[in-house]
């Protein structure tokens, strides 16, 4: 399992590097032991996203984030600021269902890089 982890993680910090989506979608974001909130995704990458979050979230919380038309996704957060919060998935979006939220969602802004 740690196996697991190592590589998730280098991968993960590889693909920060990697096509990363600015757009805007809504969405609900549920933290661990807590209720699901409307929330707005304005960053979207393989391996996480950033969205707007009023309540303080912590590091290490587990939540669930919840796009139109998709199952949840289990995400960690990584950091909250100023009413914004950046998540980690639990396990990285496959390329296809990347591409399939930013053909939905996108917007005519091209991809940037982190």
């Amino acid at each position: 399992m740690i196996q697991q982890q190592d590589s998730y993680s280098l991968a993960a910090q590889e693909d920060r590097s990697g096509p990363r989506a600015k757009l805007t979608i809504p969405a609900q974001l549920r933290a661990s032991g807590g209720r699901a909130f409307q929330t707005v995704i304005h960053d979207l990458s393989v391996s996480g996203f950033s969205a707007a979050a009023l309540n303080r979230m912590h590091e290490g919380q587990l939540c669930w984030l919840t796009l139109p038309g998709l199952e949840s996704l289990q995400a960690q957060v990584v950091w909250w600021e100023k009413c914004m919060v950046g998540c980690a998935f639990s396990e990285l979006l496959s390329p296809i269902v990347f591409d399939s939220i930013i053909t939905r969602f996108g917007s005519d802004e091209a991809l940037r890089s982190a």
